[in-house]
């Protein structure tokens, strides 16, 4: 059995990495069309890994705006003969599924999107469970970690191609901008930059843990 859990490392939240494809840029008119979720976990020597990724084509909502310019950005034709695509209310309930099993099974007690220029994801995210009515959200509805910011501390960079480029992370401009690549390869950044921030000696708090043992013994002898 590891001693490293994943529900340790951020105060019991599940790190979920999302990433969407849409028709535009407003999360109440325009449709969601791709969405896909990397579900990371923890290896014996505490290391995050991209554990499972799930991918879902999605329907545009009834009444959606689709804007040309969107579609021509993605490569996307929503209503191509032979896309196999799901309701949005079904697509986040297999998605809901499979992420409150894997908090049971590592014990965290919430996910947390994590996301490249996270606010647009969980924006979208947020207006398609309030259109499906989803009560049971296993996300915490505002909070989420942004690894653009994240990048930008760690390798001065905020675009996702050229973050991963300064981390040594292959990355294909033929392949971006679809939820699955995009997902993993975000998914890959943020496990580098933990990893990373682990290795450089960050992370466990051992150190300042025990500087701050040696700071009350020597504060209590004055």
């Amino acid at each position: 059995m590891s001693n490293h859990e994943i529900k340790d490392r951020f105060r019991g939240f599940l790190p979920v990495v999302i990433d969407v494809e849409t028709a535009g840029f407003n999360q109440k008119t325009d449709a969601l069309l791709e969405m896909a979720a990397s579900i990371l976990r923890v290896d014996e020597n505490g290391d995050f890994y991209i554990y499972e990724t799930l991918e879902f084509l999605i329907k545009p909502f009834e009444g959606a705006n689709l804007e040309k310019a969107a579609l021509d950005f993605t490569g996307i034709d929503p209503f191509a003969p032979d896309r196999q695509d799901m309701p949005e209310s079904e697509a986040l309930t297999q998605m809901f599924t499979k992420v409150r099993k894997e908090l049971k099974s590592v014990g965290c007690k919430r996910a947390i999107l994590v996301g490249h220029n996270a606010a647009f994801d969980h924006g979208f995210l947020n207006a398609a469970i309030e259109r499906a009515d989803i009560k049971r959200n296993p996300f915490h509805p505002f909070s989420s970690f942004d690894t653009a910011s994240l990048a930008g501390l760690v390798f001065g960079q905020t675009v996702l191609a050229k973050a991963c480029e300064a981390a040594s992370i292959p990355f294909s401009n033929s392949e971006a901008h679809s939820a699955k690549y995009d997902t993993e390869k975000t998914a890959e950044l943020f496990c580098e930059m933990v990893n990373r921030w682990k290795r450089l000696g960050g992370w466990p708090l051992i150190a300042n843990e025990e500087e701050n043992s040696m700071a009350a013994i020597f504060n209590s002898g004055n």
